[in-house]
């Protein structure tokens, strides 16, 4: 059977599961619809945390993040993981006891000002439109990569899935249809992996496959990589110049708060019956999450290694071992027709040939051999899970499997934050502010329709992304980095922060982060515009991505010196907030 009807019936068949799931768990109340009813047992929540943070970044971006930015790209792995010791240590606990449905409703009530918690509404609608732009992006690019559709089709087929299953059960229906896509997206990452493992190294376990020898070889294969890379002027895999020391911290550190204030994250520690359980399950997911993470450093070393030798030039002037343009694998003619992959062939000789022109040696030599040039002239580092199953010859099955496991990625995380969306909009402004007296019967109907709108916008935005989308992910970790986690850490463990504090602090954060990231990103919402020189234009060279830990201590800054210079806090929130950080008996 060929790759695109397998392809199909994979995909479908996960879809028939999501819309069964969501038939199964239709929400029948506000509280259901919103944090499932708060039964979830820790397992099944810690999996189900596990999918909705394993986003299509996690899962088609974080091997090529890491094979193109080297060490560098550990910092993904160490932030986005270390987040969850974060918040399993410092928030989930606490929010899960406070026993609101949102964070905005803690963040209103802990401050006692319907101000702060609209603030807070704004900052998690700004957190939550930029990431999913990338994930309904995502759900288009894996149908039309994979499957062989326009985008358009694609990403309308996936909105009506996340429709079906997100506006039906809520967070019931979206926490069980998540433990279903996690159970898919690991196989999906993991079996691939072990094959690919095996047919290099020998090694079942891609994690100890990544340091050993080559099969029937004494040569490992980080020492092999390096030596094709090298010759092909491209730099030592293992030893390629990074961002830095200093912007390194900066990008975990931000990744990390950032991880620790994300909305449709935390708001999964709701649905669980105890406290006690909030915590469990931030440990339950780490596990499972670690089951992917793991194997990320060995997907991406085995899938440029795979990937290099197909094409790989040799020493320069050897045409014997420059691959001919009509002889290239099926797979890169299947990736160049989507864009992502392309090759042009400058001397006309009908080859594939490339060096790296920051050596001046090597292009000098090339030259003489009568290279134009870099005849790669695109290669997205998100192909690379998504191709690896074809460039290593696995069969068609595999290849199906990594299909549905990407848009099972895209899908859960969009439900997620789609629900975050919906509950902001519904409880928070709705119910919390301008209609307090609506019934739940109403509100449940106005979460519905606001999960419709919101899929409305998503999907427009995935068709029509800004020119920003490439650092979407960026954006939304450096926002929740500086709006949301100060206020929560400050609304849990400070009594002094009151509610003029907590809404300057906030809307510095953002403010300053927002603009920041603008800045040396573009502002795409202002036609003419450009972004301003990068590296060199940065402030104290702060990489955009790592901002969100200056906008945090920004934030902090400002509640505190605004509280000192304003009204104390109440006396009944000062009980309030010991009430939720001092342990009781029941948890």
């Amino acid at each position: 059977m060929d790759l695109q009807t397998m392809s199909l019936i994979a995909v479908g068949l996960t879809f028939l599961v999501y819309i069964a799931i969501a038939i199964w768990s239709r929400a029948g109340s506000t509280e259901e619809f919103y944090v499932a009813g708060g039964g979830i047992h820790p397992v099944a929540n810690g999996m189900a945390t596990a999918a909705d943070w394993m986003s299509a970044a996690s899962f088609i971006s974080m091997a090529g993040l890491i094979a193109f930015l080297g060490y560098t790209g550990g910092a993904y792995l160490m932030g986005w993981t270390g987040g969850y010791v974060l918040m399993a240590l410092l928030l989930a606990p606490y929010l899960r006891k406070f026993g609101k449905f949102t964070v905005p409703e803690f963040i209103g009530d802990r401050f006692y000002s319907t101000t702060a918690r609209a603030v807070a509404v704004i900052c998690l609608l700004m957190i939550s439109l930029t990431y999913v732009i990338g994930q309904m992006r995502g759900v288009g690019i894996a149908f039309s990569n994979i499957l062989n559709l326009p985008i358009t089709l694609g990403l309308l087929v996936g909105m009506v899935i996340v429709a079906i299953y997100a506006v039906m059960g809520g967070m019931k229906g979206i926490t069980y249809t998540q433990i279903a896509q996690y159970v898919i997206m690991i196989f999906a990452y993991t079996v691939p992996a072990i094959f690919i493992s095996i047919e290099i190294t020998g090694v079942a376990l891609p994690q100890l496959g990544l340091g050993s020898t080559l099969a029937g070889s004494d040569t490992y294969l980080l020492e092999a990589l390096d030596r094709t890379m090298t010759e092909i002027g491209f730099g030592s895999y293992t030893d390629r110049p990074g961002m830095g020391t200093y912007n390194m911290f900066l990008l975990t550190l931000s990744l990390m708060i950032g991880t620790a204030g994300l909305p449709h994250v935390i708001v999964r520690f709701f649905t669980v019956p105890k406290i006690s359980d909030a915590r469990k399950s931030a440990g339950y997911a780490l596990i499972f999450i670690a089951l992917l993470y793991t194997v990320a450093p060995a997907v991406a070393a085995m899938a440029i290694y795979n990937m290099t030798t197909t094409i790989q030039t040799g020493p320069v002037g050897e045409e014997t071992a420059n691959l001919p343009f009509d002889e290239r694998p099926a797979w890169m003619d299947r990736w160049e027709s989507t864009g992502l992959l392309a090759f042009e062939d400058k001397n006309g000789d009908g080859r594939i040939q490339y060096y790296n022109d920051a050596n001046p040696e090597m292009a000098a030599e090339a030259e003489g051999y009568g290279w134009a040039g870099n005849e790669l002239v695109e290669f997205d580092r998100d192909i690379m899970v998504l191709a690896n199953p074809e460039i290593a010859q696995l069969p068609n099955w595999v290849a199906a499997l990594v299909a549905a496991g990407g848009i099972a990625a895209a899908l859960s995380t969009a439900a997620g934050l789609l629900l975050a969306i919906s509950s902001s909009v519904s409880h928070d402004l709705l119910k919390g502010i301008f209609m307090p007296t609506i019934s739940p019967k109403a509100e449940l109907m106005a979460a519905r329709i606001s999960m419709l709108v919101a899929i409305c916008i998503a999907g427009y935005l995935g068709l029509n992304p800004p020119g920003f989308a490439a650092q979407v992910v960026a954006l939304a970790f450096g926002l929740a980095a500086s709006s949301l986690f100060p206020v929560l850490m400050m609304g849990i463990f400070s009594k002094r922060i009151n509610k003029e504090g907590a809404i300057a602090g906030m809307l510095v954060g953002l403010i300053t982060t927002m603009v920041y990231i603008f800045l040396y990103k573009g502002w795409f919402f202002i036609p003419g515009t450009a972004p301003l020189s990068e590296p060199d234009g940065w402030i104290l060279g702060i990489n955009p991505s790592g901002f969100g830990v200056i906008g945090a201590i920004l934030n902090f800054a400002t509640a505190y010196i605004v509280s000192g210079m304003t009204k104390p806090t109440p006396v009944e929130i000062q009980e309030l907030v010991e009430n939720v950080r001092v342990p009781r008996a029941q948890v």
